[in-house]
């Protein structure tokens, strides 16, 4: 194998590294925020894990972070306005990224 091709399988394995980190952020960022509309919502216990779940599976519709927002907005109505979901899920993506840095640290 040759430099070039040591550094181009270097480069694939960090992107494909880097994208599966993005994408548990995100699933955990999603996970969080739900818990969080869920107690809103006024859902405890089995009932908030699956609220959380359906956040989640909501980020699946498309791209980007909008169909979540849309998810969120929906369904909490007048109980948090766009300013204060938007601010939660962007507390709640660096918490989860915390999370994840210190769960892969050992």
């Amino acid at each position: 194998m040759t430099t070039f091709d040591e550094r181009e399988s270097a480069f694939e394995n960090k992107f494909a590294h880097d994208a599966e980190m993005q994408f548990r952020v995100e699933a955990r960022r999603n996970k969080l925020v739900g818990l969080w509309a869920a107690e809103l919502l006024g859902k405890t216990g089995d009932e908030a894990d699956e609220y959380a779940k359906s956040v989640i599976r909501a980020d699946f519709e498309e791209a980007g972070d909008e169909d979540v927002f849309r998810k969120l907005s929906g369904d909490l109505g007048d109980k948090a306005g766009e300013a204060t979901i938007r601010a939660k899920m962007a507390e709640y993506l660096s918490l989860a990224k915390v999370q994840l840095m210190e769960e892969h640290k050992d």
